[in-house]
């Protein structure tokens, strides 16, 4: 990049000033439209043989692993994950997910169709052309991945935004994608704010599609720049207030395992946590409390910056203020070291009743508010009674109850007897204000092809 603006990289866990990196603008995000354009124009990489292009995309997977250690430094510094998280969740998905779509760049392919009258009638599968990947920073390198491998397997060029807070693990996967011999201009990275580099991104005409995750206001921006663009597709995944529901026949041990982590993993920076616990009547007060006793004695990451701590915070306060009984957490933890950084004590808020604040909006923390509920229905109802539709959790031995909760949840994700389960073969996305389109599996292909349908008279 050449443009002189920059942006500062801090380490959220002590505050402390990791690099700079530019702030692209306007000309410098058409330079990388230009240079993803042209590759796609001159078929640098759809038109490489099949064979070759699985290899390279096999060859970004092994080098994500062989640099994992250095990757799962990047993330912990930029994000305030732990090493051991960023590992988990983020360096070993991103790499399992190029393995998934290389395996698929050989079976993109048409049908044929029978059609009355002399025609043979066949369809082709063809990339949409460039595309632009905006991600957050919750989960840097593993949604990054969601985007950049099956846009590459369709034979799409792709230019990458990410969060101006976690830049570097995209800028390391531009690098490892290099070493692996991608062709120049397949994949593009332009870093720098979203009002800035990500709006040029959204504007411009050159771009045939964006997918984005991220939040609902960024996402109502991205609708408005395609209709006052080119009208360039969109998929969007964005947030999530995500029921998890405990039966009193659960597995208890199973169930408390999956909630605690359900919410307190990632810090609670998850678009798909567990934030609304909704507990059987029976089960309610020793759920809550053992809850409590866990979340006393765990440590968790840092908040990605001073303003989303001061957002969670504010949530807190108000929950306090509507009533809600706050049973543990519920401040900054300034702790030792802590101090220095932008912590918050796991927080749990009991006798939460669904039409508080708390339990309506996205809070994107380690904040989770327990509702009691007396039968399926009835746990249903809270369920759903909600603007979002990203994913769900059902704890329950009794299988046709399971069955019936997952096909009554309006959830693009249910998980039953576990949470938070992912695999590069299985779609997710959202139902309602949670988006549209799909990452992951075959669904996502979907995203970054067209399909032609071709007529032969006979």
């Amino acid at each position: 990049m050449t443009t002189e603006r920059t942006l500062d990289v801090i380490n959220p866990a002590t505050g402390e000033l990791l690099t700079c990196v530019p702030d692209a603008d306007e000309a410098e995000v058409g330079r990388a439209v230009a240079a993803a354009r042209d590759c796609f124009q001159q078929k640098t990489w759809r038109g490489l043989d099949p064979s070759r292009r699985e290899r390279i995309l096999w060859s970004i997977a092994e080098g994500i692993e062989q640099d994992r250690d250095e990757l799962a430094a990047l993330i912990s510094e930029e994000n305030g994950k732990s090493p051991r998280e960023a590992m988990a969740a983020d360096v070993k998905p991103a790499a399992d997910c190029f393995r998934y779509y290389a395996g698929w760049v050989r079976k993109i392919y048409g049908e044929t169709i029978p059609v009355d009258g002399p025609y043979l009638n066949y369809t082709l599968r063809e990339p949409v052309g460039v595309v632009g990947a905006i991600v957050p920073w919750n989960f840097p390198l593993q949604i990054a991945a969601w985007k950049v491998a099956p846009a590459l397997a369709c034979g799409c060029s792709v230019v990458l935004k990410p969060s101006e807070l976690t830049p570097l693990s995209a800028l390391k996967l531009a690098d490892i994608c290099a070493e692996a011999e991608l062709p120049d201009g397949a994949l593009n990275v332009v870093t720098g704010y979203g009002e800035t580099t990500g709006e040029a991104l959204a504007l411009h005409e050159d771009v045939d599609k964006i997918s984005f995750t991220g939040s609902i206001a960024t996402a109502r921006k991205l609708l408005h720049a395609s209709s006052v663009s080119n009208l360039k597709r969109l998929s969007l995944e964005l947030g999530g207030k995500s029921a998890n529901i405990v039966f009193p026949d659960a597995d208890f041990d199973a169930a408390m395992k999956g909630a605690f982590w359900g919410i307190f993993g990632g810090k609670g920076e998850m678009c798909s946590g567990g934030s609304r616990l909704l507990l059987h009547e029976e089960i309610y007060d020793r759920f809550v409390e053992e809850l409590a006793v866990r979340a006393r004695k765990v440590q968790i990451g840092s908040q990605i910056s001073g303003r989303q701590m001061d957002r969670i915070l504010d949530y807190i306060e108000s929950g306090k203020e509507e009533g809600a009984r706050l049973v543990c957490g519920g401040e900054r933890d300034k702790e030792g070291e802590k101090a220095k950084g932008f912590f918050v004590k796991p927080t749990i808020f009991a006798d939460v009743a669904p039409e508080m604040r708390i339990a309506r909006e996205e809070i994107f923390g380690p904040v989770v508010c327990a509702i009691k509920f007396k039968e399926a229905e009835e746990a249903l109802r809270i369920a759903n009674n909600t603007t979002y539709g990203l994913a769900a959790g059902v704890w329950t031995r009794d299988l046709r109850l399971a069955h019936h909760m997952a096909a009554g949840l309006e959830a693009g994700s249910v998980w039953v007897n576990t949470y938070n389960a992912f695999d590069s073969g299985s779609p997710f996305g959202g139902y309602k204000q949670s988006g549209f389109g799909r990452d992951l599996g075959s669904y996502a292909l979907e995203q970054y092809t067209n399909v032609k349908s071709v007529w032969i008279s006979l």
